[in-house]
Order: structure tokens, then sequence, then C-alpha cells
């Protein structure tokens, strides 16, 4: 049985305690044996190990083997830059290794110090790590739950356990044995657990788990052992990198093999070989991929969203499911009173969150307050009835005390009520504090000579007590019951509010004068408030534009069922025939179970930090991009096993945030529909990138191949193959990274998680422009020497040909589909330009002596560049064909 079930006898004897607590000598007996209170230290991990790590990825392979090749080749600035990204990536991976850690650390920082307990039958105060189980310890308002505690004693106990559990109201205490099984935190009623915060009233308790045996130390545990997933990119590279890999190393071969057959000398063709492989290599994508990536934290940066992995970019672009807690991150975490009930009369209330701005309405028509008395009775008994504080901090209201008190200030506010004159009118001289136990809390008020008792409270307990209505008439119970129903069934909290006048002689309130019900001594009944948690009104619309861009939105919270519903029909995440699956359920089902419910559910309710972390692995088994967003310590589980985290900035907690990849600094999210878009144009760019690049080194190897098969000299020497290289792919490759979105890219679905970097129709055209491009280029080197030109020259014909043909496809990489002729010249200044620097290059490679000496190159004439300049447009022509068919091709579909 778990604590909660058992009586206090059974505990005591299991512990082997008493109600006067432990000696000092059994204390130190206990912490020997079973260690301190505090979470558990796992050995540091070997920062050396983690760095070699890093180097475990067989694109770094291919770069290293490129690095060692281009010193081999005595290209040394090459090999500086190329081994300059491999330490960069080693470096960064390095220290994204560190965040479990850092989790577990943010924990212990959120944990007590300090906590009174009774020791030798005396009370006194010790660090909280010495805490041992049978300790007795004292609860009260404004601490922290030093562990998890089974109550002995409560008095008027709330606890604010939102941090752990994630519901928004805080929770009444009791200290009596509950028997049902199967309860998740929010629900045993009976248990403080470490961590959470004690709101108002004090409890006596003892100590039934300590340490990593909590509630807290079982996150700490789930932070820990949950596995970290490889982002999707990360995957899409390896795959990737695999594929070239094997490619350039068929191809060199094939490439040295034909040569050697043609009668080319084995070190001419090995050093021609190896060139073709340096160029084939697309050694400048992983640190194209950093810079796409780091482009997209900047925008991501303006928008509230702070990357904390950059891989973390691309894989909310290809998200498909988001889970996303109710509290705080849905909704303000501000009770707001939405409705008021008079008995005869229904009221609107405007505005939303902690502000007294908004107009009260019946009908949809504003009110004159003062013309309606039997409403200002409702909204002054809220405000007089009442422990909390309302209070300004940094030009911001805040509540001193239970947020549904504070509703009820704020909602008096909106009708004119003035806290302090009230006060003073209607002078508080007893109260009889809220207990869930008599479902109501009541107020002794002296006005103007008389005596007034106020009381709120349980709709149904309140009526109990009621003789009739603030019209004078006969209460009428179903009519009033009908009426919180329909407020329930929109999500609302609902409380009643009765009064009575009493005779001047009262002077302290009991449960007796209270309860009286008889005719003549009952209350009036004076109305309802109806009140919910404010939903964020950006967060509706970012709901709707995921909807559009293919993405699920489902709500995991702690929340009742029907607040959960009703909020989930609110912001259009199920409708009213959708089921929702509670806690309970889900505590019951098998993980196949869970498995096959999954895609169908959509709200979760009265969740656990377990069944939350059950939810995202069994998403994730189906294949699932799963991004999970929360801000209490019971989603960092989740957080940490999603394929990315998404914490809030301003409410959420440290661990929420360690555990996460990206943070909201607005607490908004409507800020994840703008970085799902910047993650979209992040992978957009970088197959742009690699379109731009794989064609070129297919074209230099191809060339080479037909240019042997054919019977005619290698088009290019070794140097002139590197410096394609250069002047090709070191400014346009970068250039495009900073291609802006294109249109519709939040209107197309996700893509398939098992989607490579090279699509099928990117591989298709690759292939035609791989092609097209050697061809073009042996054509104008066969046609040079044919028409007389010397080898030097053909071949500085050839080079030239191969590099306009980069130029040409740097402009049709920029768009998939879109004509290139739609696209402005400058709505990427950085292509532009680049593409004019790589003109001047290629100039200087042409016409600089010194430069012609390096390369072997000869002038050309202005025929010459006429002919090159006709051949390499071929590249735009054929691809525009191909976008046109395909565009046609989907317009058939539509």
């Amino acid at each position: 049985m778990d604590w909660y079930q058992q009586s206090l006898k059974e505990i005591y004897d299991k512990l082997g305690t008493t109600e006067r607590g432990l000696t000092s000598e059994e204390v130190k007996k206990r912490i020997e044996k079973y260690g301190k209170n505090k979470l558990s230290e796992e050995a540091k991990i070997n920062r050396l190990k983690i760095f070699l790590h890093q180097f475990a990825s067989p694109l770094i392979y291919i770069l290293i083997i490129s690095g060692i090749i281009t010193i081999f080749l005595r290209e040394y600035i090459d090999a500086g830059v190329i081994f300059a990204v491999v330490i960069i990536n080693a470096v960064i991976g390095y220290f994204q290794e560190y965040k479990a850690e850092q989790s577990v650390r943010a924990l212990k920082k959120m944990l007590v110090s300090r906590a009174k307990v009774l020791r030798d039958g005396v009370e006194k105060e010790v660090n909280s790590e010495e805490l041992v189980l049978g300790d007795i310890v004292f609860l009260y308002s404004g601490i922290r739950v030093p562990a998890d505690v089974r109550l002995i004693h409560t008095s008027e106990l709330k606890i604010d356990e939102s941090i752990l559990t994630g519901e928004s109201l805080s929770v009444e205490k009791h200290h009596h044995t509950i028997k049902e099984e199967n309860l998740i935190y929010s629900d045993q009623k009976n248990m403080a657990f470490m961590g959470t915060i004690v709101v108002s009233g004090r409890a006596k308790g003892v100590v039934v788990e300590t340490g990593m045996n909590t509630a807290f130390g079982k996150i700490a545990r789930h932070i820990k052992e949950a596995k970290a997933v490889k982002a999707p990119l990360q995957d899409k590279i390896t795959r990737f990198a695999n594929a070239i890999g094997i490619l350039v190393l068929l191809s060199s071969a094939m490439l040295f093999i034909a040569g050697l057959i043609v009668g080319e000398s084995i070190k001419y063709m090995f050093m021609t070989a190896v060139a073709a492989a340096v160029a084939a290599i697309p050694e400048g994508l992983p640190v194209i991929v950093t810079i796409v990536l780091a482009i997209g934290v900047a925008r991501m940066a303006k928008h509230n969203a702070v990357i904390r992995k950059l891989h973390a970019v691309e894989t909310l672009g290809s998200t498909t499911v988001i889970g996303t807690d109710k509290t705080g991150t849905l909704t303000k975490n501000e009770m707001t009173v939405k409705v008021v009930y008079d008995g005869k009369n229904l009221y609107e209330v405007e505005g939303s969150g902690y502000e007294p701005v908004g107009k009260i309405l019946n009908k949809g028509l504003p009110v004159n307050i003062k013309e309606r008395k039997h409403l200002i009775d409702v909204l002054r008994i809220g405000l007089l009835c009442n422990e909390s504080n309302v209070y300004i901090e940094n030009g911001q209201y805040k509540v001193e005390g239970d947020p549904t008190e504070g509703a009820l200030i704020f909602s008096a506010m909106k009708a004119g009520l003035i806290t302090e004159e009230e006060k003073e009118n209607y002078y508080q001289i007893a109260i009889i504090p809220f207990e869930s136990e008599r479902g109501y809390m009541a107020t002794l008020h002296k006005h103007k000579g008389k005596n007034y008792l106020f009381v709120k409270g349980a709709p149904e307990r309140v009526l109990d007590m009621c003789a009739k209505d603030n019209f004078k008439e006969e209460i009428n119970r179903e009519k009033i019951l009908q009426e919180v129903e329909e407020f329930a069934k929109k999500g609302l909290r609902v409380l009643a509010f009765a009064y009575r006048e009493v005779s001047e002689e009262v002077e302290e309130l009991t449960c007796k004068e209270v309860e009286k019900c008889d005719h003549a001594s009952g209350l009036i009944f004076a109305g309802l408030q109806g009140m919910i948690d404010p939903p964020r009104p950006e967060a509706i619309d970012a709901i709707r534009e995921c909807k559009r861009a293919g993405i699920r939105v489902i709500m995991i919270t702690g929340d009742h069922a029907v607040t959960a519903k009703a909020i989930g029909e609110m912001f259009g995440i199920s409708d009213s025939k959708s089921k929702v699956l509670t806690g309970k359920e889900l505590a019951k089902m098998t993980d196949e179970e869970l498995f096959n419910k999954v895609k169908e559910v959509s709200i979760y309710a009265r969740v656990s930090p377990e069944h939350k972390l059950r939810i995202v692995e069994q998403l994730k088994r189906h294949g699932e991009i799963v991004a999970v967003t929360g801000d209490g310590v019971n989603d960092a589980p989740a957080l940490k096993s999603a394929h990315i985290g998404v914490a809030m900035g301003k409410s959420g907690t440290d661990v929420a945030r360690e555990a996460s990849d990206m943070i909201l600094t607005d607490d908004n999210f409507a800020s994840i529909f703008h970085a799902v878009r910047e993650g979209r144009i992040v992978f957009d760019n970088i197959r742009k990138v690699t379109f731009f690049l794989i064609p070129t080194g297919v074209a230099s190897i191809l060339s080479i191949i037909i240019a042997i098969i054919l019977g005619t000299p290698i088009p290019y020497v070794p140097a002139q193959i590197l410096w394609i290289n250069l002047v090709t792919n070191a400014l346009q490759d970068v250039a495009l990274a900073f291609e802006p979105g294109e249109k519709g890219v939040l209107k197309r679905p996700p893509r398939s998680p098992k989607e490579g970097i090279m699509s099928r129709l990117l591989i298709e055209r690759t292939i035609i422009v791989g092609v097209l491009i050697s061809a073009g280029v042996v054509f104008n080197f066969i046609n040079a020497l044919e028409n007389g030109a010397s080898l030097e020259k053909a071949r500085t014909i050839a080079v030239t040909t191969m590099v306009f043909f980069q130029f040409f496809q740097a402009w049709n990489s920029r768009s998939e589909y879109e004509s290139i002729f739609k696209l402005s010249l400058l709505s990427n200044p950085f292509l532009f330009f680049s593409l004019i620097a790589s003109f001047i290059a290629q100039l200087a490679f042409i016409y600089v002596p010194a430069l012609q000496w390096i390369f072997r190159t000869e002038p050309i004439s202005i025929t010459d560049w006429q002919k090159v300049i006709l051949v390499a447009l071929s590249v735009i022509i054929v691809v525009e064909i191909d976008k046109w068919l395909r565009r046609r091709n989907m317009l058939k579909v539509l």
C-alpha cells in the first residue's frame, strides 16, 4: 500500500516512530543506514571521453581524410579550414552533454535548507538534509516542504503543488486515511511532497520518504534516465555522409583505374583522383549547416525564442506533434471571474488576468453598477469574505494568497468597489477560514451599527444553509444548481455566496451560528461567481496556425477532466465528441494499449510526470517528431525525452529550462509558431546549399571520366580542380544560408521524419544538373582543342565553364519549385555580391600573370567568353523546365 492509504498507527509501526518524534541517537543511526535527505550525485562524466566522442561521426571522418589529403597536396589553407571545422564542432558538442547534470543541479537549488522538526520531544530547527524516515516535521505558510510527508494534523492547510503537478489551484490538505488506489500526486490529499510550497495554514506530519525516493527524487532520476534523442538533422547528416563517402571513394577509384587504362602515370592519376575526391566531398557542408542553424537562432531570438541547442532549430521545423501543458502555457495562470449570477440575472465580466480592467455586461450591454444592488452584494461578499490581498509590483498587479480569492477581488474592483473603503465600511470582527470538510468560509462584519455574516463556498454546501434568495423569494435549488452545471461545462470553477444579518451581540463566529438553516435564520443566497484560468488569445491563433501547418497539438495537464475538455474545445485542440484520457485511466494501461490511444486522444487530464513521459515515448514509437512545452518541475523528464523540449522563460523553473532545448522568453505559445517557420526555413536552406554543392562534385569526377572515355586529355589539372572548389564554394554556399523563407512555408505538412537531406526531387535534379555540367564542360573543352587552342587554354575554358555553371546553379538553388525569374536579385544581397566577388576572382585566375603561372592558365577571347556563358546558361533553362513540369503536376494533383 502507498503511504496515503495507511493509517497513522501502521505508519508509526512501520517507521519505528511516535508522534513525539525520534531521539537524536536514532537519527544518527538512520542517517548512517539510509543516507542524507538529498538528491544523489552521480560520478562526474569523463571530460576527455566526451571530447573524443564528438569525433565519432562519418562526416567528421570524411573531413579528417580531406584535411590529410589537402596537406598532402600542400593546400595548407584549405587543410586549416577543414580541421578548424572539426574542432569547432567538437567544442560545441562537448558543452551540450552537461545538460542532464545541470538539470539535477537546478533541482537541488529549489529545495529547502532548513526544517522544523520534533526530536527528543523538543521542537528544533535542523538542516533539511538531516531529516530521516520517521521524523516529525512542522509545516507552516510560506515554506517549501522538506521531504515527502504523511500529514498527522492539519489546520486550514493549502499547498501549491503546481511546480510538481502543473495544477494552478492550491490544494487543500487533510490528515485522514485514503483507501482509494492508484491516486496521482494531486489527489493524495493527506500527503505533502518535497519542494512544494505551503500557501496557508499549518500542519504536522511524519517523514515517509527522503532524497531520491521522494516525488522530486523520482523526477531527478527520470531526467537522468530519459535518453536524449538525436535531432532528425543529425540522423540525416549521418546517412548523407555515409552515402557521399561511399560514392566518392568508388568514383575516385574508378577514375584512377580509368586513367591507368588509357596510359596515364600512376602518380599523375593518384593526384588527379585525390583532387577530384576533395572537390566531390562537400567539406563545406558541416560549417554551412552550423551557419544556417546559427542564422535560425538569431531570427528566433527576435521572436522571443532562445535556442539552447543548435540542432533544435531544424528539429522544431520538422515537428509533427506538440504536447503542451495548460497552466501558464496556454493559459495565463491568473484565475479570472467570467460570469456572475445574482439569483435572476446573468452577467458577463470582461477582461482577463490580474488586472481590474473590464466591463460588466448583461445580455451583451454594459450595466449601470449603481442600479444593480444584487450584483454588488455578490461582488462585495467575494471581496470581503476573503483572506488574500492584491498589490502592485513593478507596475503589475500581483496576488498574495490564493489565486481564486484574487480573482474575486479583481471582479469586485471591475465593478468600482474600492477594497480599502469596503473593508473600512464593513469592518471584519471574526472569521472561520475555509476547510474542505466544511466546504465554506465565513466572516463577520460590522456595518452602520449592524452585524452581517458573509459566506462563500461550494454551491451545494452554501445552498444547504440558505432559506431564500436575495429577492426575498423561496430558494429554487434546482434552478441554481442547473446554472452551476452550465458554468462547469464551460470549464468554470464556481463559488456560491450568501449573507445574513445577525444579532449585534454576536462577536465571535461558530459553525453552529453559520449553519442555521431554518426559514427565519437561514442564509440569504446572494449569487454565484464562475471563474477560469484565462487562455492566451495569441495561443488560440498559434494553435490554429499549427493545424494549418500540419502539426497536431495535444494538451497534457494536471487539471480536472471537465476543465481540460472545456479548455481544449476553447483552443480548438478537441471538439465536444473528443475523449479525455485521465491519469487514473492511463495508469491502468499497458504501453501497447497507450500506444494505440495516443493517435486519437488529444486531451490528457490529471496526469503525473511519469504519465507525461509515457505519452511522449509512445508518440515517438509512432514515428512522430515530438515537441513538448512546459514550465514546472513535472515537465522536465518529458522535456528531455522529447525531440525538442520548450520551456517557459518567465514562469518556468530552472529545472524545466535546463532540461529544455528552447526557452520562450515571453512564455507565449505563439512564439512556437514563429519558431516552426524558422525551423522549416533552416532545413530548406540546408537543402539549397546541398543542391548547390553536390552537382559540382559529381560533375568534377564525371567530366574527367567522360574525357578519358572519349580519349581526350583530362580537362583540368589537380590545382584547377581545387580552384573550382574554392571559387564556387567559398562564398555562394554561405550566401545561400541567408535565403529568406519561401511563400507557403507554413502551408505544407511537416516533412516525413524518414526523408533525408536530399529528397527524391533533388536527387533527380542533381543527376540532371551533374550530367549537364559534365557534358557542357567536356563540349567546350573539346571544341577549344579542335579549334586549335593549346591544352592550357582549353583547360582554362573548361574551368571557366564549370565556374559559370556553378554561378547559375546558385540561382537555381534558391527555390525547389519557384522560377528564379520571380525571385528578386537583391532579396538575398549576400548571394548577389558573393557572385560578383567570385567573378572578379575568376578574372584574376585567367588574366593575372602570377595566378596564370600557379594554375597554368591562359587568357581567353571574347568569343570564348560567349561560348562559356551560352553553354553555362543551359543549366538555368533545363532546371526552369523541370520546375515548370513539377509545378504543373502539383496543380493536377490539387
